[in-house]
């Protein structure tokens, strides 16, 4: 399969995508974008992807792929092994659930260009936009950590001891947290799973300082 991301190495969305990509096992060519120079603005990129944001999976025929979950779903269509999402209806739309209060109710309120909207409309400075971001990952965080702390199909991952997309998001989602200095004391069960996931090839090569281009 011929595969090119279009990405930004300190994306969580594109982290998320590295991530599965590399549990699929499956290659990838790394095209890197600096988002604050405008680069996904281009004509080019807009006809790839008309939001003009990371990632963009391109495939070998042409066809561009976007939305992070959207990309996840389809690459557990077309290489189902190993699965990124449980065989059982119930179980499938639990680890969905996780996933989306991550994608959905964090990730939305703190992407970058919300932060550079609380900067230029409402004056906000580094300490409040840090303030903006605390607060959403925390509200969602600790509803997350008490769900994942009682239900007895978490395992060293989100669901059981096998990656899901739900560990895929929230492993990009921790990282994206070390950007505002947000320490894992508060929700255990996150941390633990966290430094699971860091253990396993696949994650550690998808960490954003471990891109190309974050040097």
């Amino acid at each position: 399969m011929d595969l090119r991301l279009h990405n930004f190495f300190r994306s969580s969305t594109s982290t998320r995508v590295r991530a599965a990509l590399n549990l699929k096992g499956l290659p990838y060519e790394y095209v890197p974008y600096v988002l604050r120079d405008g680069e996904t603005r281009t004509p080019a990129y807009l006809g790839r992807n008309p939001q003009g944001l990371v990632p963009t999976l391109e495939r070998g025929d042409g066809v561009n792929l976007t939305q992070s979950l959207a990309i996840i779903e389809w690459l557990d269509e077309v290489q189902p092994e190993p699965p990124l999402l449980p065989r059982d209806p119930d179980d499938r739309a639990w680890v969905r659930s996780l996933s989306y209060m991550i994608a959905c109710e964090i990730h939305p309120l703190n992407n970058l260009r919300v932060l550079f909207r609380l900067c230029d409309q409402f004056g906000a400075d580094d300490e409040a936009q840090k303030e903006w971001f605390t607060h959403w990952v925390s509200l969602t965080f600790d509803a997350l950590e008490d769900a994942l702390a009682k239900d007895p199909r978490s395992g060293r991952c989100c669901f059981g001891d096998t990656p899901t997309m739900a560990d895929v998001c929230l492993y990009a989602q921790v990282w994206n947290n070390r950007r505002f200095a947000i320490p894992l004391d508060r929700w255990p069960t996150i941390r633990t799973i966290f430094e699971h996931l860091e253990t396993l090839p696949a994650f550690a090569k998808a960490a954003p300082p471990r891109q190309p281009d974050a040097a």
